[in-house]
């Protein structure tokens, strides 16, 4: 499956550096509140191990980048990467409040094309960042690129559910987060723009498909939510 977003990146920038104080508020209503719980049983099914040199690609605010930190330890290192100054502000001051400033490094760049030799990092992730990128399954070839041989890829993100009445309340509830954020004071468009790139989004099972033509092997997922959240995970073998 090709899953490209045709919107300009330059615009995608701007919209994440205006919605970046209210990013993990947003992403809270988008999966109605449970986002937090999605990330805990994320890392527990991971089981990250001290002393892992990790990359979480659309770092955002660092949410998850500091729970890698934490589970990596200080024999370990975190590196996130984000194109968005504001985003790395906040994700910085996490950091800071976490103490977990030399097990850090917050970079900001292009996930499209990383600027890391092949077979470099135990673990790479993203999170509620693979449906707004320029091109997908280019930024999973590059997460199976840098990642070592048996290292694990994983991805987290919103995703569709299986049922069709929950389906159709989901989508209904989708479109009520724009009208929201404008009633909170938002710009109403960056929010519309959110709820489309989450309603669009690749299926589960397309998803994984799309990890195995990166090369990722052994790939599996799990639903959150009934399906509104899907954690992918996969390994490059060779």
């Amino acid at each position: 499956m090709v899953l490209t977003n045709k919107t300009p990146e330059k615009q995608v920038n701007s919209l994440f550096d205006r919605v970046a104080p209210q990013y993990d508020l947003m992403n809270d209503w988008i999966s109605l509140g449970t986002q937090k719980r999605w990330r805990e049983k994320t890392m527990k099914k991971m089981a990250i191990k001290a002393g892992a040199q990790a990359l979480d690609l659309c770092c955002g605010t660092g949410a998850w980048t500091t729970l890698l930190a934490q589970a990596a330890d200080k024999e370990g290192h975190v590196t996130g990467i984000d194109f968005s100054a504001e985003m790395l502000k906040i994700a910085k001051k996490k950091i800071r409040a976490a103490q977990l400033e030399k097990q850090v490094t917050l970079v900001q760049g292009n996930v499209m094309k990383l600027n890391y030799p092949d077979n470099y990092f135990d673990v790479v992730t993203i999170g509620f960042g693979l449906r707004n990128v320029p091109d997908a399954n280019q930024v999973l070839r590059e997460m199976v690129r840098v990642a070592k041989p048996g290292a694990m890829i994983a991805c987290l993100e919103t995703s569709h559910p299986t049922n069709p009445i929950v389906t159709l309340g989901w989508k209904g509830y989708l479109q009520l987060v724009p009208l929201i954020a404008r009633l909170k004071g938002n710009n109403y468009s960056d929010y519309n723009y959110l709820h489309k790139t989450a309603i669009g989004f690749a299926t589960p099972q397309q998803l994984k498909a799309m990890f195995i033509a990166a090369g990722a092997q052994n790939v599996e997922y799990e639903l959150f939510n009934l399906g509104a959240g899907a954690l992918h995970i996969g390994y490059k073998v060779q």
